[in-house]
């Protein structure tokens, strides 16, 4: 057996002699990964298309870890279908053995629901019927559904091997073993040899990117489009074809493929800038970064039609095991109309149904200016003309719907607009640039390849590099300075607008990616806010990073006291910071009558950014609510800390604490830990028993209070989530009254 490290938490197994080559652990872009390592290549196969590659999967028991998906099983089976040729007739590849999915059933049954739905979207008329869809247009949309499918919408259990890991030890061929030795952890044994898998992620780790993208600084401008990628799920140069719309200074993104916060960054904006997603399918390479922007101090936007959001909830949850409720609370919803403009605050979009194997939408933007309009048109995952005029137009089943869908689809998409991308991949799903020959938009930008553009395709359209902004109409209003007024607005509610306005003429600049604002125990001599990009405190004791959002101040503790600041703080990406000197922001709390209050919550607030619940991408406005309605706790040592009727989460400020389910030891925590967390979202009261195991000192904090704050939603629910699975490790599986009540979700 040969064992492999792909990256942080993923290995590729090699077992030849049982002819298996085991992916162990599937976090976004993992195929990309794979071919960089040299673990994916072409070979040769005659006149087939041919490429080498794991043949089968094993499952991470956490659906996420490091605030990424860790079971992105899409691409690699589409990988060992039709790259390796495991499906496709005649191919050298299929000798009849299927893709093989090892894993514990809850994440068995999890993963293939969700590549069903990754396949086909919606699954029937009646789950159509239920968007408000007309009904003849619900049977054209499960007609055209059955074309792409071939005619059958196949389970994955039909085309998928999947071994149950359940009974702690499985004989996964003749004289191989495989035996789940811990929570993640797992041993391969066979002929004597052996090997351990161990897929956690340890605290502040990350799945990587396969990408290194070059530091951009983009301007909001009025409107305008920035190339956020170009490439698709098999490039590994580009990010995944996706924008973003710039509208009166506030930041759209169209679509969320693998990886998204990277190139976010990269860009020079943090997750909490984002105002809004427009998203057009469920495909991973457009929605595996989905979870990513969960990961901000305030619901952000959600923008899709009725048929796209079934689909993208239907596979979220069964991907992540959770309500589909739990989408509305993690987002923003807002439904789009179909083929209407629909008016966002004076940004229009035109969303269109287009033909494709899952609920797709491609989406026409404009804006009022003069002389008309000013527009973008993003056609995602459109279909080649001539596959649609056989599907739509040619079938023995087409109606009048479809002759009518196709001559709308065709004519709205070659509609002539400022700037256009397209799809141009080819094949049964993706677009053909030849369709859009003699198209009179502004600029064509041809996307979502692998590959360079053929001379036929340059003398239609052109690509573009990642991060070029493409300025429709240029602002001549300084939006840095407005959203900078506005944080401090937010976090000083009862200051004039003349005092803020002293705050805003200090100076705003530019750091590029690595400056640093301020060095650990260095005399602090200017309160920084960040405006745009991303900050990160770094903690050279512990080896920690914690990234700081747009939104946060830097150094008030210090400008309420002599305070010296114990970590170095660095610009991640590009950022730009309104620079104010520690005098003027000492004289500001001070004669507003703010000094007392800045000064105690500002130290909680420091203990909160600490902390890996509370530290990552919380803006200061939000730390200082909390800060403002802690409430200080004892528990002496031995102590039993009793929540049913607290309904509290509890975090560590000092000490340490053993957490028990029932009778069974699922943790023990220290300073910054958290329990409780199952308070914010189930009913019956407090599962967890936590005992003090010294002296220790706690912050209590209302469940009501973090509900509405996504990020901190998620790492809880990922934390009750993982002491549940240890809980069922370290006990045999049965019927209690504490499994049931994960359940329990109001």
């Amino acid at each position: 057996m040969n064992q492999i490290e792909v990256c942080t938490g993923v290995w590729l197994l090699e077992i030849p002699e049982h002819n298996l080559s085991i992916l162990c652990g599937c976090p976004p872009d993992v195929v990309k990964l794979l071919m960089k390592r040299g673990l994916i290549s072409k070979k040769d196969c005659s006149s087939w298309f041919c490429e080498t590659g794991p043949n089968a999967i094993l499952l991470s028991e956490f659906p996420m870890q490091g605030g990424k998906f860790a079971n992105l099983i899409e691409f690699p089976i589409l990988q060992m279908m039709y790259r390796q040729g495991m499906i496709i007739p005649g191919h050298p590849g299929n000798t009849g053995v299927k893709p093989v999915v090892i894993g514990l059933s809850p994440q068995l049954k999890a993963v293939a629901e969700y590549l069903f739905r990754g396949t086909y979207g919606l699954a029937n008329r009646e789950e159509i019927l239920d968007c408000n869809i007309a009904p003849e247009f619900a049977d054209e949309i499960i007609r055209i559904k059955l074309a792409f499918a071939f005619g059958n919408m196949r389970k994955s259990e039909d085309v998928l091997d999947m071994v149950a890991m359940d009974s702690g030890t499985t004989e996964l061929r003749p004289g191989l073993f495989i035996t789940r030795t811990g929570v993640n952890r797992y041993r391969f044994e066979t002929g004597g040899c052996s090997r351990e898998i161990d897929l956690n992620l340890k605290d502040g780790e990350s799945y990587p990117s396969p990408l290194s993208l070059e530091y951009h600084s983009v301007r909001r401008e009025y409107f305008s489009v920035i190339h956020l990628g170009e490439g698709n799920g098999w490039d590994t140069q580009k990010p995944c074809m996706s924008s973003i719309v710039v509208y009166q200074g506030k930041i759209y993104l169209i679509d969320t493929g693998p990886n998204i916060l990277d190139s976010l960054t990269a860009l020079g904006i943090s997750v909490n800038e984002i105002e809004g997603i427009f998203h057009t399918h469920v495909h991973d390479d457009h929605f595996a970064g989905l979870t990513s922007l969960v990961r901000t101090d305030h619901k952000i936007k959600y923008y899709a039609t009725s048929l796209v959001i079934s689909s993208v909830m239907k596979k979220l949850t069964a991907l992540m095991s959770v309500p589909e409720k739990r989408f509305y609370r993690s987002f923003e919803v807002h439904t789009l109309k179909h083929n209407e403009w629909n008016n966002i605050n004076g940004l229009e979009v035109l969303p269109l149904y287009s033909p494709h194997p899952v609920e797709d939408n491609v989406l026409l933007f404009r804006t009022l200016w003069e002389n008309g309009y000013k527009s973008y048109a993003h056609l995602a995952d459109i279909a080649c003309f001539s596959l649609l005029e056989e599907m739509l137009l040619k079938a023995e089943s087409r109606t009048d719907v479809s002759e009518k869908l196709f001559r709308s689809f065709t004519s709205n998409v070659r509609q002539k607009t400022d700037l256009k991308k397209i799809d141009v991949d080819g094949g049964m799903i993706h677009g053909c640039a030849k369709d859009f020959a003699g198209d009179e938009s502004g600029k064509i930008i041809l996307a979502h390849i692998a590959r360079d553009l053929t001379s036929e395709e340059k003398e239609i359209g052109t690509d573009a590099c990642f991060g070029l902004e493409e300025v429709l109409i240029p602002a001549r209003t300084e939006y840095v300075s407005q959203q900078a007024f506005a944080y401090l607005q937010a976090y000083f509610p009862l200051a004039s607008r003349e005092e803020l306005s002293m705050l805003i003429n200090c100076p705003i600049e530019t750091m590029n990616h690595g400056s640093t604002l301020q060095k650990k125990d260095s005399p602090a001599s200017h309160v920084y806010l960040i405006i745009t990009g991303v900050a990160e405190m770094v903690h050279s004791g512990t080896g920690t990073v914690t990234m700081l959002s747009a939104g946060t101040l830097i150094g008030e503790s210090a400008a309420c006291s002599d305070a010296i600041p114990p970590f170095t703080y660095r610009a991640r990406s590009n950022i730009t910071v309104l620079k104010i000197p520690k005098s003027m922001y000492t004289v500001f709390i001070t004669r507003n009558g703010f000094f007392d209050d800045v000064k105690k919550n500002a130290s909680t607030s420091f203990f909160l950014q600490t902390t890996s619940l509370f530290g990552e991408m919380v803006s200061s406005i939000i730390l200082h609510t909390i800060a403002v309605c802690l409430v200080h706790r004892k528990i002496a040592a031995g102590d039993f800390f009793d929540n049913n009727d607290e309904a509290s989460l509890v975090l560590v400020e000092k000490g340490s604490f053993k957490l028990y389910i029932e009778d069974i030891e699922v943790d023990e925590i220290g300073v910054g830990g958290f329990f409780g967390e199952e308070c914010v979202f189930f009913s019956g009261g407090s599962l967890i028993l936590a005992q003090a195991t010294e002296d220790s000192d706690c912050w209590l904090l209302k469940a009501d209070l973090l509900r509405d704050i996504p990020i901190v939603e998620w790492k809880m629910l990922m934390e009750y989530e993982r002491r549940l699975i240890e809980y069922g490790a370290r006990r045999p599986r049965q019927s209690s009254e504490s499994e049931k009540k994960m359940f329990q979700e109001p």
